[in-house]
């Protein structure tokens, strides 16, 4: 992701935020309550209301719309989470909607009654008594201003035929005697052109003005036409009045007309009663026309503050359902991270009540747990290493060990304890020694001595015990068991540890035979020279002196002491030959090439020939008739030149080839096959040597002697030929086998490394140069 896109992401993220979060909602919420009050005090002024109500109610509807939105904007993101299956919009919803409920019901039962109640008291403003009374009231004050006019009136014509026979300069104290006499106010004489004939006031001194208050033309227009005038008069100075004019006529025939003004003050209270009963019946006017939209004002405003009211306590029902399941949504997510093995989670403690409380419990088991987590992991690590630490000490011990707990269930195992006992051993899935015992049957010796030292309940105990995991291969068992220390002192079972002493014994054996090869060469071989020169001199002396029949009987017994003689001798060469110490001389040997060339030794003149085929000379019968035999060579080609001692290697082929010959006596199509390969790879690479033919094999009796001294099934043999081949091999740090071939002839496979450091012959190692092959002949046990 690139740095733009982040970016977008964030600034996305941020204007979400914004837009759901508390502040613009808190905002837009007090602004729109401003508004309403305000509209609501503009609806009961009508100035006001004429001037603002319409822009207000645009302002409240536009702000209320972008509220709705902004809620609407909440829940779509609320149903977006639930739809997720984000932790926590399920309760969040639950609350939401319990909340709702909570306020929308008991708002809206408050707004039905509120209207009714509003509509019922603007009614009952326009009840038909008020409406009455406002116009009996209204009348009254007419009446007594229309009484008080007609005095007016009265007095006014009457002061004018007073004024009939006066003359302009008799007028000015006419009119002040008759303004004393009614009790006017103020009484003005006019020209018929409205000229200002006299005037008497009382009021002038306290005045700001000497001049008298001068009707106006039209007025004296309709007085000139022989008209009364008479009607209230509000002056913002002398305050209500009420002014008659009144035409005067003179006595003379053909004067002129003039004109009478009576200002007569009303008392103040005359006036603030009429004020108020004019002002009281305006406003009721004004009220009964704007009737039908002060009721919808009021109502519309009403369900603006309710619909405003619903909305407030919807954004607070989302607000408060979002605080109250943030802290339970973040436990969730908490523990979901504990259950995926983050022990480190900690949730930010923001209140410090029972949800708070219950946060810093949850840190805290996190903790613990991450403390108890940290020291298994720790503990683990330990026994991870001891583990190992056993596991590698156990997988390069020679010895094999075993495991199994009360119920004779293995537990554990080491890879040398398979290769010893020649069994597939697998634990961990409920094997048993007796389940072990019956998928190898050569193992019911091990087993038996196992259960019977259990059953005995030995702590320590030992045992050797004979295994023959095949034909031949008899395998002696060293075993040693201890008991295992169990939970509460009970059993825990057993561990046995084993060794295969076969070689051993074979060694002890090897080292024992050749200790006696060495004392009988020793002991045998000095007597016999004397024995054979002591029949030699008596053939010598006697034979010429004695008879004719004393002479044959003499020549044959002597003969005999000689050839017996020279068979001693050659056995005790044997012996020592066996017995002696050797020091091998290495040089790279091609094997192939060593091959060959002992085989030549052995070419007959007549036979089948070929690359890979040689007629060998067969034994000779008892008939003195030798069949050849044939010797096939599958040699492998390129192989690599091995460290060895060629005289040694060549004694052993005489021996191998001599004996696979003499098997065949008899034979109707005697076959040796010898072949070489390599076996292994790398520093495990060996050079394989085997020798195969198709006579009757090694006896099944002699498969586990067969490589001691002594063991051997001709008439004549001594037994040291495959003693000495075996000495050989070892000397070279190799290994040999024998067996059984496919079609019951015996096979000798030798196995020699590529490469060694070095090589020794064994303190008891066959002799340094090889014997003839006469000599050097042993016996295969067939």
């Amino acid at each position: 992701m690139g740095p733009e896109q982040r970016l977008e992401l964030l600034e996305g993220g941020a204007v979400k935020r914004y837009l759901t979060g508390i502040l613009p909602l808190a905002v837009l919420s007090l602004l729109l309550v401003g508004a309403l009050f305000m509209m609501s005090a503009a609806a009961q002024n009508s100035a006001i209301f004429g001037r603002m109500y319409s822009l207000l109610l645009v302002v409240n509807i536009l702000g209320i719309a972008l509220l709705l939105g902004l809620i609407l904007l909440n829940l779509w993101h609320l149903v977006r989470q639930y739809r997720a299956g984000v932790m926590g919009s399920r309760l969040t919803l639950r609350l939401l909607a319990m909340f709702v409920a909570l306020a929308v019901l008991p708002v809206s039962v408050v707004f039905f009654f509120s209207i009714q109640t509003l509509n019922r008291g603007i009614d009952n403003w326009f009840d038909v008594k008020i409406e009455q009374a406002l116009d009996d009231a209204l009348l009254l004050g007419r009446t007594s201003l229309d009484a008080i006019k007609q005095d007016l009136v009265k007095s006014a014509h009457e002061m004018a035929m007073e004024l009939e026979s006066s003359s302009a300069r008799t007028a000015l104290p006419t009119l002040n005697y008759l303004r004393e006499v009614h009790g006017i106010t103020e009484l003005t004489l006019f020209s018929q052109d409205g000229r200002i004939i006299a005037a008497s006031s009382g009021e002038w001194p306290e005045s700001a003005t000497l001049l008298p208050d001068r009707p106006s033309d039209a007025i004296l227009g309709r007085v000139r036409q022989g008209q009364d005038y008479a009607n209230l008069d509000a002056s913002p100075s002398a305050g209500l009045r009420m002014r008659v004019l009144v035409p005067v006529y003179s006595r003379d025939v053909g004067a002129p007309i003039r004109i009478l003004q009576l200002l007569q003050a009303l008392p103040s209270r005359y006036a603030k009663l009429g004020e108020s009963v004019q002002t009281a019946y305006a406003e009721y006017e004004k009220l009964v026309y704007l009737r039908g939209p002060l009721k919808f004002s009021f109502t519309l405003t009403l369900s603006l503050v309710a619909l405003l009211t619903m909305l407030i306590a919807l954004w607070a029902a989302i607000f408060s359902a979002r605080r109250v399941v943030a802290p339970i949504r973040e436990l969730a997510a908490g523990t979901r991270a504990v259950a995926l093995g983050d022990y480190k989670k900690r949730i930010p403690v923001t209140s410090h009540d029972e949800i708070g409380i219950l946060v810093e419990s949850f840190n805290e088991m996190t903790r613990q747990i991450y403390r108890a987590q940290s020291q298994i992991k720790r503990a683990s690590r330990e026994a991870e290493m001891q583990r190992t630490y056993l596991e590698t000490v156990l997988t390069h011990l020679s010895s094999g060990v075993l495991s199994f707990d009360h119920r004779h269930i293995l537990r554990a195992h080491n890879a040398a304890a398979g290769h010893v006992l020649a069994a597939d051993i697998r634990t961990g899935d409920g094997s048993s020694l007796t389940s072990l015992a019956a998928a190898y049957a050569h193992l019911g010796p091990f087993v038996e001595a196992v259960e019977d030292a259990v059953r005995a309940g030995k702590r320590e105990w030992q045992a050797e015990v004979v295994i023959t995991p095949e034909p031949g291969g008899r395998r002696t068992l060293i075993l040693r068991g201890t008991l295992l220390p169990g939970a509460k002192g009970r059993h825990g079972g057993y561990v046995v540890v084993f060794d295969d002493v076969t070689a051993l014994i074979q060694a002890q054996r090897a080292a024992a035979w050749g200790e006696v090869a060495r004392r009988m060469a020793h002991e045998i071989k000095n007597p016999l020279t004397p024995i054979q020169l002591s029949a030699e001199r008596i053939r010598h002396k006697y034979l010429r002196v004695l008879p004719e029949d004393s002479r044959e009987t003499l020549n044959r017994a002597t003969q005999t002491i000689v050839e017996q003689v020279e068979a001693l001798k050659a056995l005790v060469n044997a012996f020592a030959d066996y017995a002696r110490p050797t020091q091998i001389q290495t040089s790279p040997v091609d094997l192939n090439g060593l091959v060959r060339d002992v085989v030549e030794l052995y070419r007959a003149e007549r036979g089948p020939s070929g690359l890979d085929v040689v007629p060998l000379r067969g034994a000779e019968r008892e008939s003195g008739r030798a069949e050849n035999v044939t010797l096939k060579l599958e040699l492998a080609k390129d192989l690599p030149s091995i460290p060895a001692d060629p005289g040694r290697l060549r004694q052993v082929l005489h021996n191998l080839l001599l004996n696979a010959r003499d098997a065949l006596a008899g034979h109707a199509r005697p076959v040796i096959r010898i072949a070489t390969h390599v076996a292994g790879e790398g520093d495990r690479a060996q050079v394989e040597l085997v020798v195969r033919d198709n006579g009757p094999g090694f006896p099944e009796e002699l498969m586990e002697r067969l490589f001691e001294p002594y063991v051997t099934t001709k008439n004549k043999g001594t037994g040291l030929g495959l003693a000495i081949v075996k000495r050989i091999v070892e000397e070279h740090n190799g290994h040999i086998t024998a067996g059984r071939s496919a079609d019951g002839g015996a096979t000798v496979t030798i196995r020699l490394p590529l490469s060694q450091p070095a090589l020794h012959g064994a303190p008891e190692a066959s002799a340094a140069h090889p014997a003839p092959a006469r000599r050097a002949r042993g016996d295969q046990g067939a």
